[in-house]
């Protein structure tokens, strides 16, 4: 029987640096869930983590034990990735024109529509990451926190340290972006 959080973070304040060794395999699977919907390359997604856990280790004398430790880590997690998108987004200068044949074919005939096949599907996850990637930070957060992992306005707010307004305006901005961008992508495909 494995030792419950608040034991092995009592044990980790208390001087014992191994007992964090237990918390960091629990969480890491979905740490690294977390970190791959920020990065792309598997490099920064082991970066992140790595990060994540390293802050976790350094703070966790702020971890106060009103809510579960999860809950805690994961909010750390997000502020981790957010830094990340920041301090990357720079780098990451892409093409709009250069989508692959599959993207280009997905978004001619189902502009609108769910995909209906695996290949369909792929072709569309690969398209909305594209247009992800040419988001500013902020944006990008609030379309994966609020459309891909499908977090309330009030998760959001909890996991970021936004207000809860700053949240709204933040999507309404977020969703106009997404939609310029890719009807950028479209024009720029026929030009």
């Amino acid at each position: 029987m494995e030792p419950a959080d608040s034991e092995l973070i009592a044990a980790v304040l208390g001087g014992d640096a191994s007992s964090f060794e237990p918390l960091a395999r629990k969480y890491q699977p979905r740490i690294f869930a977390t970190a791959r919907r920020y990065a792309r390359q598997e490099s920064e997604v082991e970066d992140i983590v790595q990060e994540v856990f390293i802050k976790a280790f350094q703070k966790l004398a702020s971890y106060r034990h009103e809510a579960p430790f999860e809950h805690w880590l994961m909010r750390l997690a997000v502020r981790t990735c957010y830094d990340f998108l920041r301090q990357h987004q720079r780098n990451r200068e892409q093409n709009l024109s250069e989508l692959t044949e599959d993207e280009s074919s997905w978004l001619e005939r189902h502009g609108g529509e769910a995909p209906t096949d695996h290949h369909q599907a792929e072709a569309a996850r690969e398209l909305v990451h594209k247009v992800l990637s040419h988001l500013p930070p902020p944006a990008r957060m609030i379309i994966t926190l609020m459309e891909i992992e499908e977090r309330s306005i009030k998760e959001i707010s909890d996991l970021t340290g936004w207000s809860i307004p700053l949240v709204k305006v933040r999507a309404f901005r977020a969703r106009a972006a997404m939609r310029k961008v890719a009807a950028k992508m479209a024009r720029e495909k026929y030009l």
